[in-house]
């Protein structure tokens, strides 16, 4: 006989699912029920089983069951508070994925000031150390934050390629207090976002995006965190045009910051070459500043050599060959290399770190690792490995 769930609250079912992005519809075919069965829930007509409530838990809503039976719905930040240079239609479009990974790295700020124990965790934080503003000179921001890093041009061009130059970035800015986290986006057209916080500031990059994009993508958002706000990179910036005065102004600074920091202008202008088309200046210096030709292509669309119908018609033909590329490949990978990219260095180096000195349980560990207690020896010794062969 079927049992069904007692005490489940109805107005946190609804606010679980309004909150995660779901729709009734979505619901009702992801659980191959009436519409009408999902509503009951909802209004307390009608309980699910505890089978349909532990599906809504953990496939769907992202949350603990727990939560269901609580009073009331708990408070938590909306996206339309953290990210205010995103118009309301940009908000309405998250997908229930991407508001799952805004709460993960809301979860993962708390885990940070947990594994910190009040300790300061960096000798340099660069979101304290140097201020900005909107109307700032973009190209003096980029060169006091390119010292700032301690990376020079010279040493940037000679790196071997997108993967290392993104490698060595990251590092770069989780040395200066700013952490680094990836997850693969199922939203495609977000390359990235950023957190603000006067503590544990934090950036989430989409590991389904090219590499070069993901360069770009930090650097905008370490952008949107010198501003102290919050932000979204997307593959699509043509949102911006309709934005408020204040809030177009942020995005065009963190579009022009991130631009300038990977290609300073002077260098730029010494290297073009009159002679060559602009897909093949775009190839050629893509290559030496290890970013994307889209970023070599708009920097000439910024000094009218090329025109915007070309650019916009270039970057949707290069978009395209990427995601051919990337269906083509074989999915799969290793599990622990795949978190521990996720996680980085820093952050797995500071929750193992509490764990050897007794601070954390192996549990705790886990959770903060996001994986299974078993999980966490493997984990180690693929930590552990790369470490030694750094």
């Amino acid at each position: 006989m079927t049992e069904y769930v007692s005490g489940v609250n109805p107005d946190v079912l609804r606010w679980a699912r309004e909150s995660s992005g779901f729709t009734i519809q979505d619901v009702a075919k992801l659980l191959k029920k009436d519409e009408s069965k999902i509503s009951d829930w909802e209004t307390g007509e009608a309980s699910p089983t505890y089978v349909q409530l532990e599906k809504l838990a953990y496939e769907l809503y992202k949350r603990p069951v727990a939560i269901f039976f609580f009073p009331e719905p708990p408070r938590e930040p909306d996206p339309a508070e953290s990210f205010r240079t995103l118009p309301d239609f940009e908000i309405a479009n998250l997908i229930p994925d991407t508001k799952h990974a805004i709460r993960e790295a809301q979860a993962m700020q708390i885990a940070l000031r947990e594994l910190a124990r009040g300790i300061d965790l960096n000798e340099k934080h660069l979101f304290q150390d140097i201020r900005v503003e909107p109307w700032d000179d973009v190209s003096s921001v980029a060169q006091t934050v390119r010292d700032y890093l301690e990376v020079p041009l010279d040493q940037q061009s000679k790196w071997s390629g997108p993967d290392k130059a993104l490698k060595e970035w990251r590092d770069a800015v989780q040395d200066s207090g700013v952490f680094v986290f990836k997850r693969s986006f199922k939203q495609k057209d977000i390359s990235g976002f950023s957190l603000q916080d006067d503590e544990f500031p934090v950036v989430y990059l989409n590991n389904s995006a090219a590499k070069s994009r993901q360069i770009f993508s930090l650097f905008h958002e370490l952008a949107h965190l010198l501003l102290r706000t919050s932000g979204v990179t997307k593959l699509n910036d043509q949102f911006v045009n309709i934005l408020s005065d204040e809030a177009q102004d942020i995005e065009v600074f963190c579009n022009k910051f991130a631009s300038e920091f990977l290609v300073p202008p002077d260098d730029f202008n010494e290297r073009l070459n009159v002679i060559e088309s602009p897909e093949e200046t775009a190839v050629r210096l893509s290559g030496y500043y290890k970013v994307s030709r889209e970023v070599i292509l708009r920097r000439l669309l910024d000094k009218r050599r090329i025109q915007p119908g070309y650019y916009h018609e270039k970057v949707a033909e290069w978009q395209e060959e990427f995601e051919d590329r990337r269906k083509s490949q074989r999915p799969g990978g290793d599990y622990y290399s795949t978190q521990a990219t996720y996680l980085g260095r820093k952050y797995l180096a500071l929750a193992f770190r509490q764990f050897y000195e007794g601070n954390v349980t192996l549990d705790e560990l886990a959770g903060y690792l996001n994986v299974k207690a078993k999980n966490v020896p493997g984990l180690e010794r693929y930590v552990v490995g790369s470490a030694l062969a750094r």
